[in-house]
């Protein structure tokens, strides 16, 4: 099991501090979660709080992961950084595979590429892409990353994207992992269709022994059940010995351990001080007992 650090919308002078922390910890990740803008007017809907609104994200401060993570994986040696999710279907995808390229060359392996699409009209109206098509949009973008990636010439020609061959160069000799968000069912195919692993938000033990099952069918459907996948979850049970042994047995191979609930109403009001020990006190009390079993 691995172990992956949320830092929760905090603060951006703290994120420094706290990535260095939890990589004494023995964190294994450090993880970000993405947002373009906050619309002033807007549909008002969220999947991932209880009341599924979103008026709690106003003012929040999102770092922007691809300018974010280079300058902390500079500072710090082995801690490895996913985002948890970018929202790909904003973007373009050659700009994004380039991107992408770079920062595997810069930083080694020490990325994985979490994949969302977006709850909101607004950031596709933001970033001046269409609303309309979105999941296929998302597809495709996934198989022209992962076709640029390779370092060979790519085309494509699909229904929302077309691309004469190019390549990029440089490219990192390894592979970046795509790791897709949502429990939706879209969402779960597409993560064995296209993914390397598959992230979950706020499940409880049930609910990702039955996702994580129905992706396995489904990469059974897919003819894409050899090499490693990754299950990657936030969720109640990470916080105790026998809960990760329970998130083990049904697949889930990194636990991302927020000490603040990401998408709760309350300005976070925790200090540095408080945050990193935390961090600690989760290392002492159920990292290091899970390690030496």
């Amino acid at each position: 099991m691995k172990f992956a650090y949320h830092a929760t919308m905090c603060d951006p002078d703290m994120y420094l501090p706290l990535a260095i922390a939890a990589e004494e910890a023995g964190f294994d990740s450090f993880t970000f979660p993405d947002s373009i803008c906050y619309p002033k007017e807007g549909s008002d809907v969220y999947p991932y709080n209880d009341d599924g609104t979103r008026e709690f994200l106003d003012g929040v401060p999102f770092l922007e992961p691809f300018v974010a993570i280079p300058y902390l994986a500079a500072r710090t040696e082995k801690l490895r950084f996913t985002t948890s999710v970018i929202k790909l279907a904003v973007r373009q995808p050659a700009v994004v595979a380039k991107q992408l390229a770079t920062l595997g060359v810069m930083i080694g392996d020490r990325f994985g590429f979490g994949v969302g699409i977006s709850p909101w009209p607004e950031d596709f109206l933001a970033c001046q892409v269409p609303w309309e098509k979105r999941g296929k949009r998302m597809d495709e973008m996934m198989e022209i990353v992962n076709g640029l990636l390779t370092g060979e010439y790519f085309s494509y020609d699909g229904e929302i994207f077309q691309l004469d061959a190019i390549k990029l160069c440089p490219v990192p000799d390894h592979k970046i992992p795509l790791l897709v968000g949502g429990h939706a069912k879209p969402a779960l195919r597409r993560a064995a269709r296209l993914g390397d692993g598959w992230i979950s938000a706020g499940s409880s033990l049930d609910e990702l022994k039955s996702m994580i099952g129905q992706i396995e069918e489904f990469r059974v459907e897919y003819g894409r059940t050899e090499g490693a996948f990754e299950y990657h979850a936030m969720t109640e049970a990470a916080y105790s010995k026998e809960g990760l042994d329970d998130l083990a047995a049904a697949g889930v191979t990194e636990v991302i351990i927020a000490f603040r609930n990401p998408y709760e109403a309350e300005p976070d009001t925790q200090t540095l001080e408080e945050k990193i020990g935390l961090i600690n006190w989760y290392a002492e009390n159920v990292i290091k007992p899970h390690r030496e079993g």
